[in-house]
This record gives structure tokens, sequence and C-alpha cells, in this order.
């Protein structure tokens, strides 16, 4: 079996283990890491044994695929250049820093033929993965994302760094356009948002509440979902999926007119996953789990709250300068 060469563009605290799951996987060959920062890229190449290099420019043509896990703001640049020069491309989220860069790089993908992935990582989770025949036609979805604070990942604000992992499952469950959003959130360490909460309505009528924090004193990663006759829970941390469903008349009776099933999945390994189905993609020459357009679709939805957040923060402020102006 030939095997895909590959490289790892950013090996910080996520690029690491992308080159690490890279290194193991079968169908792959590992031949560089890169990171403008010596000690960073010295460490992993001494780890999964590869090239360091510091300028990604120096592979454009030679390797076949990329991982790209930089900050967000270099992500269109270096996808771009890596597609123009006929690698396929797996790029972290969010996919760019706006829409029209996102656009530009799945027209850039489909010209050239090849392979763009997003890194919703959270699709690969075993509870989402079990979760998926048991539902049909959700119709509230509510999803709790919290962290503690961290300096890593402050490059984009937390609907951009957590809550887009809950807008990219719920779009895909749902299957319908966004008709509504109403948004409210704030800073509370960095200088963005980093607290937030939406009301998502979507044009069949499934509405969603997704919170999404990173000042948190605890990790959550919770999904409950609704449905006519049915009620699922995901824990997707602790990998457990409960499901709660009417019972039907050909069942036999019991207490309770419901039957519950409860399941505790495998641990797993998304991102192993993740990039083992890209490298199949690749090879096979099959859509990704996650598309360059499911991409842009959660990064359209984040910026529309972000943008509604902030627009209520304005409006506070306002408000409350207009108080004060009027107790004085």
């Amino acid at each position: 079996m030939r095997k895909v060469t590959a490289a790892v563009i950013g090996v910080g605290y996520l690029g690491r283990f992308h080159a690490q799951k890279y290194s193991r996987a079968a169908q792959c060959d590992l031949v560089a890491v890169v990171d403008s920062r010596q000690e960073a890229r010295e460490a992993a190449a001494a780890e999964v044994g590869a090239r360091a290099i510091a300028d990604y420019r120096e592979l454009l043509g030679t390797v076949e695929a990329v991982s790209v896990v930089t900050p967000t703001p270099a992500h269109f640049g270096i996808a771009r250049d890596f597609l123009e020069s006929g690698a396929h491309v797996l790029v972290e989220k969010p996919i760019t820093e706006t829409p029209q860069e996102a656009r530009e790089l799945i027209e850039l993908a489909a010209r050239r033929g090849r392979i763009l992935q997003v890194g919703h990582l959270e699709r690969f989770n075993s509870a989402i993965l079990a979760a998926e025949p048991h539902l049909r036609a959700p119709r509230f979805v509510e999803c709790h994302r919290l962290a503690p604070y961290r300096e890593r990942g402050t490059d984009v604000n937390v609907v951009l760094d957590l809550m887009i992992h809950d807008i990219d499952i719920v779009q895909t469950i749902v299957g319908a356009p966004v008709k509504t959003i109403d948004a409210v959130g704030t800073a509370v360490f960095s200088e963005d948002i980093d607290i937030a909460n939406a009301r998502i309505t979507f044009t069949n009528g499934c509405v969603v509440n997704a919170t999404a924090s990173r000042v948190s004193l605890k990790t959550e990663r919770k999904m409950r979902i609704f449905e006519d006759d049915a009620y699922l829970s995901l824990d997707l941390q602790q990998k457990i999926l409960t499901v709660i469903r009417k019972r039907s008349p050909a069942e036999p009776p019991g207490p309770l007119p419901v039957t519950i099933e409860e399941q505790s999945l495998d641990q797993g390994d998304a991102l192993q996953a993740e990039i083992d189905s890209f490298l199949t993609s690749i090879r096979s020459g099959r859509r990704p789990v996650v598309t360059g357009e499911a991409g842009l679709m959660a990064l359209d939805t984040a910026m529309r709250i972000t943008e509604q957040v902030r627009r209520s923060a304005a409006e506070r402020r306002h408000m409350g300068e207009q108080a004060d102006a009027a107790a004085t």
C-alpha cells in the first residue's frame, strides 16, 4: 500500500498531537513538521522522527497532504498555498477568519480536485457516532460546553473556539437553514467574548440553546436532544449516551411508559479517527466527513452569533451611559 506523504504545519499544543497521530497512521509517511519556533519544531520532529522546518513554503509541491494547525489568522494563506501546490488540506477549526476566505478555499479545492477537510473533532466523538442512528427529527437541543480559562486558544473568541463545535453538530443533525439567532455574552479574562449563550431557531422549527464558557471551574461537554417521542442525553466528555424513548404498543408493558437505554462507550481516539478519515478520503477520493462547506456553515453561524453578542454589549454600554448622564 503506497503511503501518503504528509506534514503538520504548526506544532503547538494541538499540532503536536496531529504529528503523533500521523506518525502512527498506517496510510501515512509523516515527512516534516513546521513551526517558526525552533524549540517547538525540533521537539516535535524528534518525537515523531520527521524533519524540522521553519518555513512551510519549503514543502510546497513536495507533500501530498498537510494539517494546518496554526493560529486562525494564518489558516487561509497556508491552506491556499498548499491547495494551489496540489496538496490535500486538513485545516483546524474555525476554517478561516471570514466566510469569504472559506469560500475561496472551497472553490480552490474544487478547482484543483483536492480534499479540503475541516477539523471539527466532535464529529468523531464516540457519543455522537452512537447517537446518530437514534436521531429522527430533533425539536429542541440544549448544549453546554464549559472549560477553565487558558491562554491557549484566545486568538479567537469563545464562540469560535468552543461553541462552534456544537454549532457544527446541531446544523448537521437538524439539516435545515438557520432562521433567527438571539445571543448574549461578555468578556471576563480576555479582550474578547469568554462566555456566550445563543438561541438558534431553524426554518423547520427546531430550537437550539447553546452555552459556551472558557471561564468555568470545570470542564463539561453535554448535549440534550428532544424529539417528539424521545430524549437523548449525550455526555461528550465521559462518552455516555442515554436514550429515553416512548414505549411502543408492541413492546411489553413496564413500570414507566418509556424505555431507557444507557451506553458507556469506548473513549476512542477522535483525533486519530479524524486523521485516518482524512487519509482515507485522499486515497479513495471520497468526500470527507467534515467538508469545507460544513466548516463554512459553522463559521457563518458563529460569526452571526459573535456579531449579535457584540451588538448587545454595545447596546448595554449605551444604555448605561445614558443612565449615568441622566443621573448627573
